[in-house]
């Protein structure tokens, strides 16, 4: 019998990091068409390359039932190990670049889709200053943000409506004004101020249930005893800006997803008592999360600029 040192280095001779890459995407994608698509590879490449894996290893990794595929018991103890195998590469990665004094890295956000026509300012100037830095963004709304801090799947979460009793780390950073808008030919635009009933009696457009916006509005509504009259959901700001420019409703939307319209005059807004709603969007992680060297540069970053990030949205 071999000992466990010559096993191995048999094992080690076997294996490859390409064929622990194929792997991680069939596991990811489940499937192999997706896995082959997602690399660029042909199906029986991708097939290929697991065969290679599961002879090297001497253990089926997946199995169809059906036309499902399934991943094995050794197959979940392979991809666990890879996925921690991987994170230390890229984190080996960072280090040696730190070595060679260039910060870089993934720099993975989470963003409420809110907060889009904020992001860019702040990555500006952040990769102008480390530009080996690599971003990657995932675009959600609020309820899908909180799913990701409970999962710490992501460095950090851009959001407002921080809820309160988690154990969260929070930097706030820029105000989030939620302002009345109408379509141009509104009949309420000839008056130079009205009251809030008046406003929410009118057909209103609103995101969808799990979205920040909304649950402001809600809470808004709920504080001030007032109706919420809702004609029609979307699942994102711009659809509901382009809706009420074609004079679907009116709607409550953050102002700085609106300026453009609102300059070119292609969609107005009103003095309505207690608005705006004025909400804070905040960088957040879990509190017992400590953050890579390039997160940790990032809310740095954010945090010496405070002063030049509210000058400019105060500006534009």
């Amino acid at each position: 019998m071999q000992d466990h040192g010559a096993q191995l280095q048999q094992l080690l001779s076997r294996l490859s990091f390409r064929q622990m890459q194929v792997f991680q995407a069939v596991y990811q994608y489940k499937g192999y068409r997706k896995a082959a698509e997602h690399l660029g590879l042909t199906q029986p490449a991708v097939s290929s390359q697991m065969r290679h894996l599961e002879n090297a290893l001497e253990q089926p990794l997946f199995e169809y039932i059906g036309r499902q595929l399934y991943c094995t018991e050794a197959g979940e103890r392979v991809a666990s190990f890879i996925e921690r195998l991987f994170g230390q590469m890229s984190e080996l990665q960072t280090e040696l670049n730190l070595l060679r004094e260039a910060l870089s890295g993934d720099l993975k956000l989470c963003v409420v889709t809110s907060a889009q026509s904020v992001l860019p300012f702040l990555l500006s100037s952040f990769l102008e200053e480390f530009p080996a830095v690599n971003v990657q963004i995932e675009v959600v709304n609020r309820a899908q943000a909180l799913d990701r801090l409970k999962l710490n799947v992501d460095d950090l979460v851009i959001m407002a409506m921080v809820p309160e009793g988690r154990s969260l780390s929070t930097l706030p950073f820029l105000d989030n004004e939620l302002i009345p808008v109408l379509n141009i030919h509104h009949a309420l635009n000839s008056r130079e101020m009205i009251s809030e009933k008046l406003f929410f009696a009118e057909p209103m457009l609103i995101r969808e249930n799990g979205s920040g916006t909304r649950f402001a509005l809600e809470q808004h509504c709920q504080q001030h005893r007032l109706q919420l009259n809702p004609v029609m959901e979307f699942g994102s700001n711009e659809g509901i800006k382009h809706a009420v420019m074609a004079g679907l409703g009116v709607a409550v939307l953050p102002k700085l997803t609106v300026l453009a319209e609102l300059q070119t005059g292609k969609l107005k807004t009103l003095s309505i008592q207690d608005f705006p709603i004025r909400r804070t969007w905040c960088l957040v992680h879990p509190m017992g999360k400590y953050p890579s060297r390039v997160a940790q540069a990032f809310i740095d970053h954010v945090y010496a600029r405070l002063e030049k990030i509210h000058a400019h949205f105060r500006d534009v």
